[in-house]
């Protein structure tokens, strides 16, 4: 697995699809989650419509740089914003969205990549979103997926989303793979697969198993505030695509997006939660394929 260093004491886990002269698509996945959640089929299907497709690990997930040295006790983080504290949820997070936004930009410039078009999902939106606002000379095109704006009244999780999300799981392995059958709170309600979440489980956890990232993560999200007035000044082209079913971030979150960027296109999707059902990969490919032209 290819390593590149993006800044000082952050290198990232990366490969590559395709021909590295196609146009480059950066993937930017999402809270918790390793790039393998990109799955290599996914890419390699985008990658034959003529696309250099890049997926990487986020900092504090799979098998790119770990911050160790600041552990985040989610409980007291979540206290401390739930009270006001701000101050005090600063001072447990060691990094925000924008750091890995340059992450994202780190590692393009380091494979030689001067502009990309890029796509994120969940919190890769939320972190694609902040890399347009920063560099948007280095984007050539946004698309932001199953995400949301940073605003609080939109893009909100059901009760039961929510709690699967924070809430603890397994650390032996036959539990951890089991307990992935709750995300189907939050899938497909036609194509949601539990064969298919346990199996992602399994690989992710023998590949990279790493729970003490996602409170560095969650703070990153938290934290990040409002990205409104940003979206509204943006002038990179952008679409935007959520699921109809998603119940982890609500499809407000999307149409909220697309209304806020200037000439942005929604595609809703019917039958997709906050996953990617391999049934609708058409679809989605097709989209990214006719918005990357």
């Amino acid at each position: 697995m290819p390593i590149a260093d993006v800044s000082p004491g952050v290198s990232l886990a990366y490969d590559g699809f395709g021909d590295p002269g196609d146009p480059a698509v950066l993937l930017v996945m999402g809270f918790g989650a390793q790039m393998i959640a990109w799955h290599e089929d996914f890419c390699r299907a985008l990658a034959r419509r003529g696309r250099y497709v890049i997926r990487y690990d986020n900092r504090d997930s799979g098998l790119s740089t770990k911050f160790d040295e600041h552990p985040v006790d989610v409980g007291r983080f979540l206290d401390a914003v739930g009270s006001g504290d701000i101050p005090a949820a600063l001072a447990m997070v060691p990094y925000g969205l924008p750091d890995m936004a340059e992450d994202g930009l780190g590692l393009l410039t380091a494979l030689g990549i001067e502009r990309a078009h890029v796509v994120g999902a969940s919190m890769g939106g939320m972190i694609a979103q902040t890399m347009a606002i920063s560099r948007p000379e280095r984007v050539l095109t946004l698309t932001s997926m199953m995400s949301s704006t940073g605003e609080s009244e939109y893009g909100r999780p059901t009760p039961e989303a929510q709690a699967v999300l924070l809430g603890p799981k397994p650390r032996d392995r036959e539990g951890y793979i089991a307990a992935a059958e709750r995300e189907l709170v939050w899938a497909s309600r036609r194509y949601g697969d539990p064969a298919a979440l346990r199996e992602m489980a399994a690989d992710s956890y023998d590949r990279a198993y790493y729970p003490a990232g996602v409170g560095r993560q969650l703070g990153a999200i938290i934290l990040g505030g409002s990205r409104a007035e940003a979206l509204r000044k943006l002038r990179v082209p952008t679409l935007v695509i959520h699921g109809l079913d998603d119940t982890l971030i609500d499809v407000s979150g999307g149409q909220r997006t697309a209304d806020l960027v200037p000439g942005a296109e929604l595609r809703l999707i019917p039958d997709m939660g906050h996953d990617r059902p391999r049934q609708l990969w058409p679809e989605i490919i097709d989209a990214v394929v006719a918005h990357t032209s």
